[in-house]
Formats: C-alpha cells, sequence, structure tokens
C-alpha cells in the first residue's frame, strides 16, 4: 500500500496568505467560511505551516516526499531480500536431498 499525501486545493502560498490573514487578527470563523475550510483544517495548517515562508514549506513538502519515496524503496529491497532469502533456502535443502 502507497501511502499518498492528499492533495491540498489550495497552493503553498495561498495557505500562508490565509494564515497571515489570521495572525493579522481576521476572526478565524470569517477566514473559514471566506475560503470554504474548516476550522480544523485553519488548525491544521497553522501547526504544521505556522511561522514558515514559502521556501521553507516547499522544502518540508519535497522532504516528505522524498522521505515516502525512500519507504517504498526500503520497502522494495526488503520484499527483494526475503524472496532471496526463500530461494535460498530451497535451493539449499533441494541439493542437500
Amino acid at each position: 500500500m502507497e501511502n499518498e499525501m492528499k492533495k491540498s486545493r489550495f497552493t503553498e502560498s495561498q495557505i500562508l496568505a490565509i494564515l497571515k490573514q489570521g495572525e493579522s487578527g481576521v476572526p478565524i470563523a470569517d477566514l473559514c467560511r471566506e475560503h470554504w475550510i474548516s476550522n480544523a483544517t485553519f488548525y491544521n495548517w497553522r501547526s504544521k505551516f505556522g511561522g514558515m515562508d514559502a521556501s521553507l514549506m516547499a522544502e518540508m513538502k519535497s522532504m516528505a516526499e522524498e522521505n515516502r519515496r525512500l519507504k517504498k524503496m526500503y520497502a522494495e529491497m526488503a520484499m527483494q531480500n526475503e524472496l532471496l532469502k526463500d530461494a535460498l533456502e530451497k535451493s539449499s535443502s533441494a541439493v542437500s536431498s
């Protein structure tokens, strides 16, 4: 199973702009209504991206994608390793029979 990151309908710059509006005193309920997002989405964004600029946000997303790719690569190599071990065991037991 592949763990895909959910694609946001908002760009990084849009998310940062919405967070900045919240920091500047715009009521969160008004922001959420205006942008059609839930309060939970706003607070998730704030906990994840609060205080970041666009370059940090892009770097974090890039690192998350690289991490996902490396985990997938590791899982594939671990599976190949198990298959090779099984094949070796079967061939050595066939030779010793």
